[in-house]
């Protein structure tokens, strides 16, 4: 079973409970100031906290909150996007926000391209992604929270892995689970971050 614990992010001002296992990135690496970044210490997934400046024009619809969703995917994955499917979109609600702020999940998967120089063993299969967008219009804010989980040659059952089916496997079977602890556990503890930012 996963422990968790509560987590401060962005000097307190935001927090969540992330599992124990997982490492603040910034101690061993420069991270942007808009980022916080969590590595898993035993395998290969990321969990990225970004703010970003909201994108599209004001108000929320399905269209319009829709159209954001895919122009943060289009920017993670760069200029992978024709290697980038989604398999499923939902409204996501943070338990400790107000029900009206608008958020959306969905679950994608990235294939790399074949690099004829590259050695294909280190290069995962593909990397699945669970994107959750945060609208925030008052503070013209986009807050994204992406789980990265590099799916490796050796390190998944490959059997247990065919969304097509519906069968996500280990790997994508816990970042969902993180994914949902984050929404249950989210907090903003001092709403002037997004002043400074």
């Amino acid at each position: 079973m996963t422990i968790y614990r509560n987590t401060p992010l962005f000097g307190g001002a935001l927090s969540v409970e992330l599992p124990d296992n997982f490492a603040d990135v910034s101690k061993l690496r420069q991270v942007p100031d808009n980022q916080e970044v969590y590595i898993d210490k035993d395998g290969f997934t990321s969990i990225i906290f970004e703010i970003c400046e909201r994108v599209g024009p004001s108000g929320s619809s399905a269209e319009i909150d829709g159209r954001a969703l895919t122009t943060h995917l289009e920017d993670l994955v760069g200029s992978d996007v024709e290697t980038t499917k989604v398999w499923n979109t939902t409204d996501t609600q943070f338990s400790r926000l107000d029900e009206d702020i608008p958020a959306y999940t969905l679950i994608a998967t990235q294939t790399p391209k074949p690099d004829p120089g590259k050695d294909a063993t280190s290069s995962p299969d593909f990397t699945a992604i669970i994107l959750t967008l945060l609208r925030l219009e008052k503070e013209s804010t986009d807050i994204l929270v992406t789980i990265n989980v590099p799916h490796i040659k050796g390190e998944y059952d490959e059997e247990e892995v065919d969304l097509e089916l519906g069968k996500q496997g280990q790997l994508i079977g816990d970042a969902v689970e993180f994914a949902a602890k984050i929404w249950d556990t989210f907090r903003v503890n001092d709403w002037n971050l997004f002043n400074e930012v």
